[in-house]
């Protein structure tokens, strides 16, 4: 296929514009996102091909599809990471938890969640990219996690060379596995900072120094390039479509239906891979999107409504999804709407907190997408009632249930499959409360929790209690640019 060339979301003048391009430097025109300018149609016959192939062959087939251009042994040494996942022949194994849900595993790489799905092979893309482009010599890459994007990112990144990492996440707002798998990192082209406030923070912090002029220019005199992790950069995407086009081929060459697809989102990334995936054609019939009480995707999707001007962010047992700024929206919009409409929503969020759709735009969005939401009460109700029945799940799977009570009771026997984005290690203190353990710490929770439901806790995960935590820097978002510039 030709070389798929991609354009900002909001307009601009960005022309000639690859994979890699766009990999290497995510920022767009007038602070928009990169995105496909089309994607490709399949037909039903070439679906059917398609769900005879391994998770790698069809990675390679749907990469090769959208234009992407990624040279063959570089995709090869990427996919190859895949065999370290718990099955080295699938890394999103599928299991039936009742007659009409499957539940898709996406936490079975090194971090034990979702993000290594394509921050594993990413890393690679990105290293490789940077050796063959001679403009580049070295890069700052940011993270903003909530905590699982940043000590995927950093296992990924840890030790590459010409390649700095600054991640930041807001302090005592992740678990403590989820801080140890970041504050232990001992590498020296690593660097973690604990802020202090929420993730919509660190996540706005991250998009001002994307586009801060001085910053970017103090980069330059330092010969240093400046990118991204965060699923802003379409090279964490390309992976994310691929999963929800596997979970729907095992499904459709089963019993030929459609699935409605369930995916417990807070900054958007995840359902717009399975977005991409329907609008290619693939068998899903509606996109679910599960929040918590945070649930202003649920607001949006309903009402048409975006409006976050007078939304204070509340901290709950799901903390992935804990988000009020979802970036991702942004490409959605591009795709149904067009660039003009983009930047329009996209600048009165930012000027007054809100944007609305008009009633024939929000059918549009209808088409693809429902949502629900659940509070705390609910997710630990369904932690519970699920380890009765054998299933040990984390909080955000739990409130992707609510999502799949609510289409069993629309739609009665429609096949549904639930993304389970995190395993339940990187939770065990909500897990404990939910079982009535008591109120443990991590460390204390997972080991309860093994023992009285026989489950295994990865070797990784309780390794991290016995590492030195080397990043223990907390500071105000006000002084982040300072403190990137002090270590540099």
């Amino acid at each position: 296929m030709q070389t798929q060339y991609f354009i900002g979301t909001r307009g601009g003048e960005d022309s000639g514009i690859t994979f890699e391009n766009a990999v290497l430097s995510p920022s767009a025109s007038y602070g928009g996102l990169y995105t496909l300018k089309k994607l490709p149609k399949f037909s039903e016959d070439e679906i059917k091909e398609f769900s005879e192939l391994s998770y790698e062959e069809l990675t390679r087939i749907i990469l090769n599809k959208l234009g992407l251009n990624i040279p063959r042994e570089l995709l090869h040494e990427a996919l190859s990471l895949y065999e370290n996942f718990d099955d080295k022949t699938c890394p999103a194994p599928m299991y039936l938890m009742t007659p009409y849900l499957s539940v898709q595993k996406l936490y079975c790489g090194p971090t034990r969640a979702f993000k290594d799905m394509a921050l594993q092979p990413f890393g690679v893309l990105f290293s490789g990219f940077l050796h063959n482009n001679r403009n580049a010599h070295n890069y700052l890459i940011l993270v903003a996690t909530s905590g699982d994007t940043g000590p995927a990112t950093l296992q990924s990144f840890a030790n590459k060379p010409n390649i700095k990492v600054v991640c930041i996440y807001p302090h005592n707002a992740t678990s403590d596995v989820q801080r140890l798998q970041m504050t232990t990192v001992n590498a020296d082209n690593i660097a973690v900072f604990g802020i202090h406030g929420n993730f919509d923070d660190a996540q706005n912090a991250l998009k001002a120094m994307l586009k801060d002029s001085k910053f970017n220019a103090i980069l330059r005199s330092k010969n240093t390039s400046l990118s991204a992790a965060n699923s802003v950069n379409f090279g964490r995407i390309a992976f994310q479509i691929i999963y929800h086009i596997y979970a729907s081929l095992q499904i459709h060459k089963i019993n030929g239906e459609k699935v409605h697809t369930i995916v417990p989102s807070g900054n958007f990334g995840n359902a717009l891979g399975a977005f991409y995936a329907k609008l290619m054609g693939f068998p899903i019939e509606r996109i679910w999107i599960a929040s918590n009480a945070n649930n202003i995707l649920t607001e949006f999707i309903d009402t048409g409504v975006y409006d976050i001007s007078h939304k204070t962010l509340q901290k709950t047992y799901s903390p992935a999804m804990d988000i009020l700024k979802s970036s991702n929206i942004e490409r959605m919009l591009f795709a149904l709407f067009d660039s003009y409409r983009t930047r329009e929503f996209m600048e009165s969020l930012e000027s007054t907190g809100k944007y609305t759709l008009s009633k024939e735009e929000l059918i549009w969005v209808q088409n693809y997408f429902s949502a629900t939401s659940c509070n705390d009460d609910f997710c630990l109700k369904t932690i519970k009632a699920y380890a009765k029945k054998g299933y040990i799940i984390d909080p955000h799977t739990a409130c992707g249930i609510k999502a799949y009570e609510t289409i069993q009771a629309k739609y009665p026997n429609a096949k549904c499959v639930l993304c389970s984005t995190a395993e339940w290690t990187k939770f065990a203190p909500t897990l404990a409360k939910a079982l009535d353990l008591g109120d443990l710490s991590d460390k204390e929770a997972l080991e309860t929790i093994a023992q009285t439901y026989r489950t295994l806790i990865p070797e990784q995960i309780t390794a991290l209690f016995n590492q030195e935590e080397i990043h223990k820097k907390v500071i105000q978002k006000e002084e982040l640019f300072d403190s990137i510039l002090q270590w540099l």
